[in-house]
């Protein structure tokens, strides 16, 4: 069942937002993804939301239906606490807070394609995303990926996620 959210000084508000930071991401371990589309990729790929953020306008969406379905918990807000949370000032109808996936250099399956990109270190997230989708246009494994928000988006064609 939706909770509503109207407040900015709600701790889910303060909370959710802080995960924008890389501190805050590494430490709780949790990412935001903004926007229907990323998120129901991300539930087609079987990763579901721990929560999900939507306005009341976005409730009639058949994919939110979704998404809700899956969410583990659902808060409806307003425009403005939405933009706040995604830090834009057009945010998209949905946010979505996931659980960083675990894995390990060694869960990579070196075998299954003969060229292999690896970063480290990026100054622009959104250059994560210009490599990965390079790299699979000419056929490049990958695994892992960044969960800086403009870096998930822009990665998003590459990762199927």
């Amino acid at each position: 069942m939706p909770r509503d959210i109207a407040g900015f000084s709600n701790p889910l508000v303060k909370e959710t937002r802080s995960l924008r930071d890389k501190k805050h991401r590494r430490a709780s371990g949790r990412f935001l993804a903004e926007g229907l589309r990323i998120c129901i990729e991300a539930l087609d790929a079987g990763h579901a939301p721990e929560l999900l953020w939507r306005t009341a306008a976005s409730a009639d969406h058949p994919l939110v239906a979704r998404l809700e379905a899956a969410a583990g918990d659902v808060l409806v807000t307003t425009p403005d606490i939405l933009g706040k949370l995604s830090g834009k000032d057009n945010p998209g109808s949905v946010i979505g807070v996931y659980r960083e996936p675990e894995w390990a250099l060694g869960d990579i399956q070196r075998n299954n394609s003969p060229l292999w990109i690896v970063a480290q270190a990026l100054r622009d997230p959104g250059n994560l995303g210009t490599m990965l989708r390079t790299g699979d246009a000419v056929g490049a494994g990958h695994a892992g990926t960044a969960f800086d928000t403009r870096a998930l988006t822009a990665q998003v064609p590459a990762i199927g996620v």
